[in-house]
């Protein structure tokens, strides 16, 4: 489980490390995926719910299923993995963490540079006028709510079939060309365009470690892959590189 030392001394020596995270990461804190065969999917297809259609066609329904999504987000507690992600900062000169999760956990573990490109289910807009409604009593309301100009209100996340915010998507790229370091921590490495990214650093000279129970498209290409959960590997990633920093 411990990481090279090829890796520390790489991670000692950089100036920006990427943190790529999927839903693996949140999974140790309890929040189900979309992909596991007892995940959220597992009661409800994508189509019927996490599309703009579905959502015009049955409000009521979709933000139900979000508001009970978004219960297990506030109830749940950020791990081990993203503690460590958060104390990296103290260790290196830029840490930024690019996301595919949607529920914060992140923020709320320290981590100061989030790009989040799926979104975030703990913020809202009106689906008509784009108005935010990022008020946090709307985590709690269970009638979907309608804004001053007639439009419905729905939660601030990408669905099927919508564009990832264009500056996410931009800002994620460009620093993934310029990383020393990228770990990709709990992804399929299926979900495009986001996938993408690990390869993008591979292709411009950055060390791809890739911290995951399974294997992924990522697996054979990566420098390392690690396969523990992100809870037990990172903590002692950061352990040992205070060590090589003289910092424990």
């Amino acid at each position: 489980m411990q990481p090279s030392n090829t890796l520390l001394q790489r991670l000692a020596n950089a100036r920006l490390v990427l943190v790529f995270t999927g839903a693996g990461v949140s999974a140790e804190s309890g929040i189900a995926t979309f992909r596991s065969p007892d995940g959220l999917w597992a009661k409800f297809s994508p189509q019927e719910l996490a599309n703009v259609d579905a959502f015009l066609r049955n409000p009521q329904l979709v933000w139900e299923w979000y508001q009970a999504r978004r219960q297990a987000i506030t109830e749940a507690e950020p791990n081990a993995g993203h503690v460590a992600i958060a104390k990296l900062q103290e260790l290196i000169p830029k840490v930024v963490v690019i996301t595919q999760n949607i529920d914060g956990l992140h923020h709320r573990a320290g981590s100061g540079d989030v790009i989040e490109l799926h979104g975030s289910a703990l913020r809202n807009f009106c689906i008509r006028c784009r108005r935010r409604y990022d008020d946090p009593k709307f985590l709690t309301l269970q009638e979907v709510q309608q804004c001053q100009c007639g439009g419905f209100i729905r939660p601030d996340v990408v669905w099927f079939g919508e564009m990832l915010p264009t500056e996410a998507v931009e800002r994620s790229w460009r620093l993934a060309a310029e990383a020393n370091v990228l770990f990709s921590v709990g992804t399929s490495s299926q979900v495009w365009p986001a996938a993408e990214l690990p390869f993008v650093a591979l292709e411009h000279g950055a060390y791809v470690v890739e911290i995951n129970t399974e294997t992924t498209p990522l697996t054979a290409q990566a420098h390392e892959h690690l396969p523990f959960p992100s809870g037990n590997v990172l903590p002692e990633v950061v352990r040992m590189l205070r060590r090589v920093k003289g910092e424990e």
